[in-house]
C-alpha cells in the first residue's frame, strides 16, 4: 500500500478520496522543515498546498517519493529541477481556480465602478451620502482583457453577458481563436487608447513587469479604471498613484501588490478611489474544494492505474517507452524553449519533422514535449504541462504537423522544427549523441554542433574578420566568462551564426553594447 502525506490543510472529501482509492494517508500540517525532513523518507506520495515549501534539500531524503501532488495552480514552492533529476512527478490542478479568480476579477469592476466598499464605510460611519457616490455603468463599456488565457477568457465571457464590448491584448492568441470568444483581439496600445476598463491577467514575468506604467497611462481615456487581480507588480504602483491623482485613472481595483502585504504607509492606501482585497482571487470555499477533490483523484489515479495527469515536469507515457523515449523528450522540450525564447509572437504553423530511427517509435510524447518546451515561453497566465500543451496550442490558432521520414542521412535519428508564419521560416534540428546526450545540430540553415544548456548568446552576424574577437572582449571586459562556443558557418554564405555559452550577469546594457559591435546583426539570449 503506498504511503501519502498530507502536509497541509485539505478538505476531509479530498482525504476521503485518497483513502477509498487503497492509500494509507497521514495528515500532519505544520510541520517545520525538519520535522518534514525526518518522515519524508517514508513517503510514495506527498499532497501539499501553498504552505508547505518543498526544497532540493527535503526532495533529497525522500527516497521512495514517487510524486507531488500540488492543490493549486502554482508550483512555485516545489524545486522542480530537483524533483525532475530525482524521477519524482509533480502535478498541479490547473483548473480549479480560474472560475473563481475571474469571478473576483468582475466582482472588483463592479465594486469600484459603484464605489460600494466606501459607501458601505460611509454608512458604518452612521452617514447617508446618496450624492456622493455617483456610479458608472458597466453595460455598453469598453474591457479591454489583458492576457487572454485560462482566466482572461473566463472575465470576457462574464463581461460579454453583461453587455460590454471585449478588446484583448495576447500576442499568442490567433485572430480566428479571439473571434470565436467573441472578442476583438488589438494591438497594447489600442487598447490603452479604447478602453473604459482594463483588467489584466498575465503571469509577472520580465516582459509583463510594469507594462502598466507612466507611459501607458499617457495614451488611456480620461476616466479609465483599472483592475488587477492577477500578479502584484504588473501594474506599476508609482505610476498607477500619480496617474490617479492626475484624474486619468477614475478608480482601481486591486487584489495583489508589488508587495505583500503592502506597507502601512503605502500611499495607494490613502487614495479614496482604490479599492483593495488582501490576495484573495482564489479565496472561495468552492476553489478550495475542487483544487482539493481534483489533486486527490489524481494521486489515486496514479497509484491505482499508473496515470499522470497535469504533471508539469513529465509527459503521459509508459515506463517502457519512456526509456527509450527520456532523450528526445528533453531534447524536444529545449528545442521547443529555444524557438520560444527567440520569437516575439505565436507563429501560425509548426512543423515537427523526425527523422531515420525515432520515425518507428509513436511520437506524440515528443511532440508534446516540444509544445511544452515552446508555450511554456510564450504563454501569458497558464502553467504549461504535457497535459494541456496541444490543447492550448489548438485554442491559440497554432497548427502542429507532425511528419515522419524513415530514411536516414547525417544522423541515426533527427528532430527538425519549422516555424512558419507570413511568409518566414525559422529552423533548429537537433539528435542524440550515445544515447543521453542532447545536440543541436542545424540553426537557421547553419550546421553546427552545439550543447543545449545553460545561459546562451545567439549571435548572428556579417562574416568578417574580427567578429569573434570583439565579441570575446566585450564580454570579458563584462566580467561575463565564455564556457564554450560553437560557430554555424556555411561556404558562400556572406553571413554566420554563433552560439556563446557564458557565465555571469548579461545584463541588458551588455546585450546593447554587443548589438552595437561591427558587423553584429542581431543579438538573443536564451537560458535551456
Amino acid at each position: 500500500m503506498a504511503k501519502i502525506l498530507v502536509s497541509d490543510k485539505l478538505s476531509p472529501q479530498g482525504l476521503e478520496i485518497l483513502k477509498n482509492g487503497g492509500l494509507d494517508v497521514d495528515f500532519k500540517s505544520g510541520l517545520s522543515p525538519d520535522e518534514l525532513k525526518k518522515i519524508i523518507p517514508s513517503y510514495d506520495g506527498w499532497v501539499i498546498r501553498s504552505g508547505t515549501k518543498v526544497t532540493p534539500e527535503l526532495i533529497e531524503v525522500a527516497t521512495r517519493l514517487k510524486v507531488i501532488g500540488r492543490a493549486g495552480i502554482g508550483v512555485d514552492n516545489v524545486d522542480l529541477p530537483s524533483a525532475s533529476r530525482k524521477g519524482i512527478v509533480v502535478m498541479n490542478t490547473p483548473s480549479g481556480n480560474a472560475v473563481t479568480t475571474a469571478e473576483h476579477a468582475i466582482a472588483m469592476m463592479f465594486a469600484v465602478s459603484r464605489k460600494i466598499p466606501q459607501a458601505t464605510a460611509s454608512m458604518r460611519a452612521g452617514l447617508w451620502e446618496k450624492t456622493k457616490f455617483m456610479g458608472s455603468e458597466l453595460c455598453n463599456k469598453v474591457l479591454g482583457v489583458v492576457g487572454v488565457g485560462n482566466i482572461g477568457k473566463i472575465v470576457a465571457d462574464r463581461a460579454l453577458g453583461l453587455k460590454m464590448k471585449v478588446i484583448g491584448y495576447d500576442p499568442f492568441l490567433s485572430v480566428e481563436a479571439a473571434e470565436k470568444m467573441g472578442i476583438q483581439l488589438v494591438e497594447l496600445e489600442t487598447l490603452f487608447k479604447m478602453a473604459d476598463y482594463i483588467s489584466v491577467h498575465t503571469p509577472l514575468t520580465d516582459k509583463t513587469k510594469g507594462l502598466v506604467n507612466k507611459a501607458a497611462f499617457a495614451k488611456m481615456k480620461k476616466g479609465v479604471y483599472i483592475i488587477n487581480c492577477a500578479r502584484g507588480g504588473i501594474v506599476n504602483e508609482a505610476d498607477l498613484v500619480q496617474a490617479l491623482k492626475e484624474g486619468i485613472v477614475a478608480g482601481a481595483a486591486l487584489d495583489v501588490f508589488e508587495k505583500e502585504p503592502p506597507s502601512k504607509d503605502d500611499p495607494l492606501l490613502k487614495l479614496d478611489q482604490v479599492i483593495f482585497t488582501p490576495h484573495l482571487g482564489a479565496a472561495t470555499d468552492e476553489a478550495q474544494e475542487n483544487v482539493a477533490l481534483e489533486v486527490a483523484e489524481q494521486i489515486v489515479d496514479y497509484f491505482k492505474n499508473g496515470t499522470i495527469r497535469n504533471a508539469v515536469n513529465f509527459p503521459s507515457i509508459t515506463a517502457e517507452a519512456l526509456k527509450y523515449l527520456q532523450p528526445y523528450l528533453s531534447l524536444a522540450e529545449k528545442l521547443g524553449s529555444l524557438q520560444g525564447q527567440l520569437i516575439s509572437k505565436l507563429p501560425k504553423e509548426v512543423t515537427i519533422e523526425y527523422k531515420g530511427e525515432i520515425a518507428e517509435r509513436s511520437l506524440a510524447p515528443v511532440t508534446i514535449a516540444f509544445l511544452k518546451g515552446f508555450l511554456s515561453c510564450i504563454m501569458s497566465d497558464v502553467l504549461v504541462n504535457y497535459v494541456n500543451a496541444p490543447v492550448i496550442a489548438k485554442e491559440r490558432g497554432l497548427k502542429v504537423i507532425e511528419a515522419k521520414v524513415r530514411q536516414q542521412e547525417d544522423y541515426a535519428s533527427l528532430l527538425t522544427v519549422t516555424l512558419k508564419d507570413d511568409g518566414k521560416t525559422h529552423s533548429v534540428a537537433g539528435t542524440i549523441f550515445g544515447r543521453t546526450n542532447p545536440r543541436l545540430v542545424k540553426m537557421e540553415g547553419f550546421n553546427l554542433e552545439a550543447v543545449p544548456e545553460g545561459k546562451i548568446l545567439v549571435i548572428r552576424n556579417h562574416d568578417k574578420p574580427g567578429v569573434i574577437g570583439s565579441v570575446g572582449t566585450l564580454l570579458g571586459q563584462s566580467k561575463v566568462n565564455i564556457s564554450r562556443m560553437q560557430l554555424g558557418l556555411e561556404k558562400g554564405n556572406s553571413e554566420a551564426i554563433a552560439l556563446y555559452n557564458v557565465e555571469g550577469d548579461v545584463t541588458p546594457e551588455v546585450i546593447s553594447k554587443l548589438e552595437k559591435l561591427p558587423n553584429i546583426i542581431s543579438v538573443k539570449q536564451v537560458i535551456l
